[in-house]
C-alpha cells in the first residue's frame, strides 16, 4: 500500500539547511576550480559554477540557489578574474562577469525550481491516485458494512499514518462504530460529529469551524443524505499539513460514503426481493389452502343439499354413496387441518415429545389399521427382522409419520401395485422404509419433496397439500433422526427414515391434540 508520508515529505532541503547545502556545493566547486585553474582558462571555470548553481537549484530551492549564484560570482571574480585576490567593483569587466553569472544562474535556478515543483506535484498526485485506487479496489470487494469500515481504517492508518474514527447513525444517535486503537476523543468534542452530520460541513482543526478541536470531522455524503461522519487525527509531527491533505481526505470520505450506500442499497434490494418472494409464496399458499379447504366443504355441502332436497327421490344405494363421499371428504378435510396444526406446532417448537419404549410391530400395525380404508384391497408387504428391540419414540407422532408415508405411497402407486414396509436395526439405529411401485420422482425433485406445500407437478389428478412429507421430516428430526427419499432401481419410490434407538433427554409430556 502506498504511503503518502514518504511522498509528501519535502525531498529537497529547505530553510537554513538549504542554504548550508548550497554554500557547501559552492565551496566544493571552488576546490575543483582550484585544481583545474592551471589547465583551463578562467572563462571555462565559470561553467563549473553554473553547473553548481543548477545542482543547488535541483537539491534545495530557489532562494538558496540565488544565494549560491551571488556567492559564486564573488568567489569567481575574487579568485579567477585578474588581478587575483582583488575586488574591483568599478571594473566594467568585473561587473559584466558578475551580473552575467548572477542573471544566468537566477534564470536557470528559477526554471529548475519550477520544473522540480511540478515534478513534485505530479509525484504527490500520483501517490494520491494510488492510495485512492487501493482503497476503491478493497472497498469494491467488501461485502458488508463491517468489512468497509475495517478497510477504511486500515487504509488511512497505513497510507497517511493518521488515526481515524467512523460514526454511523443508530436510531436517533450517532455512534462510533470503528476507530484506530490509539485514538482517544475528548469529551468536549463528542458533539462535533453530530454537528458535522446535521450541517453537512467539515469541522474541526484547520477548517475554520470549531478550530479548537484536535480532530477533523468529514460528513459522509451521498446524493440524498448523510450516512455518517469520518474523524481524522493528523499527528503533530506530520510531514504534511491539513491543507495538503484536505483534498485526499475528502476523497476518502466520498469513497467511504459510496461504499456504505452501495451496501445499504444492496441490502434494501435483497430485502425487497425477499419480501416480494414471500408475498408470492403467501398468495400461492393462500390459494392452495383455500382450494383444499373449499373442495371438501363444497362436496360435503353438495351431498347434504342433495339429501335434504331430494332425499325422498334418492335410492338407498345413491344415498349411501353420497354419504360415503361426504365422509371421505370430511376425513380429508380433517387430515388437512390436522396437518396445518402439526406443521405450525413443529415450526414453533411446540411439539414436545413424550418418548417411551415402543414396539415397532405395534407401530406398523396401528398405521395399517388407520389406512385400511384407503388400501382398497391393495397388497401391503411387511418385512421385519426378528427380535427388533424396543425403540424410544413418541408413539402418537411416529404413528402419524407412518400414516402419512403410507398415504403418500398409496396415492402414487398403481391400483394393483404393492406397498412394502420394512424395518431393521443398524449401528444402534432403527431404519424404517416405505416403498411403492409407482412412477417415482424426478431426481431434481427429490430434495424438495420435504418442503412445505411442495408437490411434484405430475400426476395432476392426485389430491394433496404438500404437507405430509414436511410433517414427517419435522417429527423425525425432533426425534434426533433423519429422513430422505430415493427412486427404487426397479421402478418406484422409497422413503427411508433413520432414528436412534436410545431415548433422548427430552421426556416432557404434552398433549398432542
Amino acid at each position: 500500500m502506498p504511503r503518502l508520508s514518504t511522498l509528501y515529505r519535502m525531498v529537497r532541503p529547505s530553510g537554513v539547511y538549504g542554504y548550508i547545502v548550497g554554500l557547501s556545493l559552492v565551496a566544493g566547486a571552488t576546490l575543483v576550480c582550484e585544481v583545474l585553474r592551471h589547465f583551463l582558462l578562467p572563462i571555462n571555470l565559470l561553467m563549473i559554477y553554473l553547473l553548481t548553481v543548477v545542482l543547488v537549484a535541483l537539491n534545495t530551492g530557489l532562494k538558496p540557489a540565488i544565494a549560491a549564484v551571488a556567492l559564486a560570482g564573488f568567489i569567481y571574480n575574487y579568485l579567477y578574474t585578474p588581478p587575483r585576490f582583488v575586488f574591483d567593483f568599478f571594473d566594467k569587466e568585473y561587473l559584466v562577469t558578475f551580473f552575467g553569472l548572477f542573471i544566468t544562474g537566477a534564470v536557470i535556478s528559477s526554471l529548475v525550481n519550477k520544473a522540480s515543483e511540478r515534478a513534485e506535484i505530479l509525484r504527490v498526485r500520483e501517490a494520491e491516485t494510488a492510495c485512492l485506487y487501493h482503497l476503491s479496489r478493497e472497498l469494491a470487494v467488501a461485502a458488508d458494512a463491517a468489512s468497509i469500515l475495517r478497510t477504511v481504517v486500515d487504509n488511512v492508518e497505513e497510507s497517511i499514518q493518521a488515526q481515524i474514527a467512523l460514526f454511523l447513525p443508530n436510531g436517533e444517535q450517532l455512534e462510533m462504530v470503528a476507530a484506530s486503537r490509539e485514538l482517544t476523543i475528548d469529551l468536549q468534542e463528542l458533539d462535533l460529529p453530530v454537528w458535522a452530520f446535521h450541517h453537512s460541513l467539515v469541522a474541526g482543526h484547520g477548517t475554520g469551524l470549531h478550530e479548537t478541536a484536535k480532530l477533523v470531522y468529514f460528513p459522509l455524503k451521498t446524493l440524498s443524505k448523510n450516512i455518517g461522519v469520518m474523524a481524522i487525527n493528523l499527528a503533530e509531527d506530520s510531514d504534511f499539513s491539513f491543507d495538503q491533505m484536505f483534498r485526499l481526505l475528502e476523497a476518502f470520505a466520498a469513497q467511504t460514503a459510496m461504499a456504505l450506500e452501495r451496501v445499504n442499497l444492496s441490502h434494501q434490494a435483497e430485502q425487497a426481493k425477499i419480501s416480494l418472494a414471500q408475498q408470492k409464496l403467501e398468495r400461492a399458499l393462500l390459494n392452495s389452502v383455500s382450494h383444499d379447504l373449499r373442495s371438501p366443504l363444497a362436496t360435503i355441502t353438495g351431498v347434504l343439499t342433495s339429501i335434504l332436497e331430494q332425499g325422498d327421490n334418492l335410492t338407498e344405494q345413491v344415498r349411501r354413496e353420497l354419504l360415503e363421499n361426504a365422509r371421505e371428504e370430511a376425513a380429508r378435510l380433517n387430515r388437512f387441518v390436522g396437518n396445518l396444526l402439526d406443521i405450525s406446532r413443529l415450526e414453533a417448537r411446540g411439539a414436545i415429545l413424550k418418548k417411551e419404549p415402543c414396539d415397532v410391530q405395534d407401530l406398523i400395525g396401528c398405521a395399517l389399521a388407520a389406512t385400511e380404508r384407503q388400501m382398497q384391497g391393495r397388497t401391503v408387504g411387511v418385512n421385519l427382522v426378528k427380535d427388533l428391540p424396543m425403540v424410544a419414540m413418541d408413539m402418537v407422532l411416529m404413528n402419524h409419520v407412518l400414516i402419512n408415508l403410507l398415504d403418500n405411497a398409496l396415492k402414487y402407486s398403481l391400483p394393483d401395485g404393492v406397498v412394502d414396509i420394512s424395518a431393521r436395526c443398524n449401528d444402534e439405529k432403527l431404519i424404517l422404509q416405505v416403498a411403492d411401485t409407482g412412477p417415482g420422482v424426478p431426481v431434481d425433485e427429490l430434495k424438495r419433496i420435504f418442503e412445505k406445500f411442495y408437490r411434484i407437478p405430475v400426476p395432476e389428478s392426485i389430491k394433496g397439500t404438500g404437507l405430509g412429507l414436511s410433517i414427517c421430516n419435522g417429527i423425525v428430526e425432533a426425534h434426533g433422526g433423519k429422513i430422505w427419499a430415493d427412486n427404487r432401481p426397479g421402478g418406484g419410490f422409497v422413503v427411508t427414515l433413520e432414528m436412534p434407538l436410545q431415548a433422548a433427554s427430552q421426556e416432557k409430556e404434552t398433549p398432542h391434540g
